[in-house]
């Protein structure tokens, strides 16, 4: 008898990119128009500047908590690597912001008397009263910089994930704390009730993620049941719920978290792509090694406790639809191509489907057998591309270029054909580029990386910035706002 579908936890609508970003304003706003309600000491339009970027920045943080890819409502329509840029940049703007937030309150003395005025803000920095606020800036600072760098940091990925929560909770703990005892607005209500339910609601989301997500790991489990080398250095896994596990309902392409063995805490978890369609029990992970913890998934023993924690993502078929499909993947990018293609084959689709998949050298590729088979079921053709060539290769050899691309769609409609694509970010944004000359819509052409280094960006990441800027400009222009009704 087949396992029934367990449906993910909290399972909400999904939201769109505007409907988030008015949620994002309206949660910055709040305490701006909660402050406004009250009557404090007069200020000067610089210190109500000052005031306006601690109330709504201090929001801002608060709202991290929950742009980091791990709740289904949030990342929505936007998917984890939109979400995941906006909860970058969104990052800087804070620390930006909360930087020039005392600055604001002495720049009228530092106008009118510059020695006395860097005395002011060198009080605010070594006085007692306010340590709490240094504290909490000190965090950001270490806790943004240090995520732009990770890359280049001599830490293993589990020790950088836990010194970016001890530094996300100080962060809003010590913030907190700064708001409830020296801000003149924050000391009344109705915005002192605000910071006591942010910091209430805060410890729900912590006790969500690392809690209650921890329990179902371990009351829940999943277990290995093989693990098969598809290519060198690539694994597939297939992982099936244990006995009082119930069948993960989820979109072929989305991915999940997942955790190994005694090693079940959030803390530990690495987010795959399910390279799996839902019509076939359990799920199934194709994992290039890559790092600390991909190096030994081949060495996993069946019957290896394994934690999951999804599904999450919106790189699915069913949320973008199309006339025709162009899949594309790159090296380990291949894992939610393959669950797209697997997911194609068991419904019988009839649509024109394209498949260019480029690897390093032939020995990289993975499934190969198993995407020629499934030209027997789809109206599918295929483009296989080794930079390096090899005896016995009878694929492209270099690069997935303008030329091949216009090969492989040719007779498709540009304008009713949706590509999804995942792969290395340069290849990403390359693709996506000759994508759009080609004619496909923006909005046609999907993709993810898993991938949130700074690097080189694709058109279609300028204009996510430029909206992303967008909404960073409307909250300087709330907090300009506050100071001109107040003034």
């Amino acid at each position: 008898m087949a396992r029934s579908k367990e449906p993910p936890i909290l399972r909400l609508p999904l939201l769109s990119g505007r409907a988030l970003a008015a949620l994002y304003l309206i949660a910055l706003f709040l305490p701006l128009a909660l402050a406004a309600l009250r009557q404090v000491a007069p200020l000067d339009s610089w210190e109500l500047a000052g005031a306006g970027a601690g109330l709504a920045l201090l929001a801002a943080i608060a709202v991290q908590f929950v742009t980091s890819g791990r709740f289904g409502a949030v990342t929505g329509r936007l998917g984890i690597d939109k979400i995941m840029a906006f909860h970058k940049i969104a990052a800087w703007w804070v620390l930006l912001g909360l930087v020039l937030h005392p600055v604001f309150y002495v720049l009228p003395t530092l106008l009118d008397d510059p020695e006395l005025g860097m005395r002011r803000l060198i009080a605010y920095h070594v006085l007692p009263k306010y340590r709490s606020g240094v504290i909490a800036l000190a965090a950001l600072a270490i806790l943004v910089i240090g995520s732009a760098v990770r890359e280049r940091l001599p830490f293993p990925y589990e020790a950088w994930r836990a010194s970016h929560l001890v530094l996300a909770v100080t962060v809003a703990g010590a913030g907190l704390h700064h708001g409830l005892t020296v801000g003149r607005f924050s000391a009344l209500d109705p915005v002192n009730s605000l910071w006591w339910g942010v910091a209430a609601a805060l410890a729900g989301v912590i006790g969500i993620l690392y809690g209650w997500r921890w329990l179902g790991l371990h009351l829940k489990p999943w277990r290995l049941h093989s693990v098969t080398r598809l290519a060198d250095r690539t694994w597939e896994l297939d992982i099936q719920p244990g006995p009082k596990t119930a069948d993960l309902a989820y979109e072929a392409g989305q991915f999940v978290w997942m955790t190994v063995g005694s090693r079940r805490f959030p803390l530990f978890d690495h987010p795959f792509s399910i390279a799996d369609s839902p019509a076939r029990p359990g799920i199934s992970l194709i994992i290039k090694e890559a790092g600390d913890f991909t190096a030994t998934v081949g060495t996993l023993a069946p019957g290896t406790p394994i934690g999951i924690d999804g599904p999450y993502g919106e790189f699915s078929l069913d949320t973008h639809p199309g006339k025709a499909v162009l899949l594309v993947a790159g090296g380990a990018g291949i894992g939610p191509i393959m669950g797209l293609l697997r997911e194609l084959v068991a419904r019988k689709d009839p649509r024109p489907v394209r498949l260019a998949y480029a690897v390093g050298q032939p020995s990289n590729l993975a499934c190969v057998a198993e995407i020629e088979a499934a030209r027997a079921v789809l109206d599918l053709e295929t483009m296989l591309f080794s930079e390096a060539g090899a005896e016995g290769f009878s694929g492209e050899t270099g690069r997935f270029d303008p030329p091949r691309l216009e090969r492989l769609l040719q007779g498709l409609d540009p304008k009713e054909t949706v590509a999804m694509m995942c792969g290395p970010g340069p290849m990403v944004v390359a693709v996506s580029d000759m994508l759009l000359d080609h004619g496909l819509p923006m909005e046609r052409i999907v993709y993810e990386r898993f991938d949130y280094a700074a690097g080189s960006a694709s058109r279609q990441d300028r204009r996510r910035l430029a909206q992303f800027l967008a909404v960073g400009a409307a909250v300087a222009a709330g907090i300009a706002g506050f100071v001109v009704a107040l003034a």
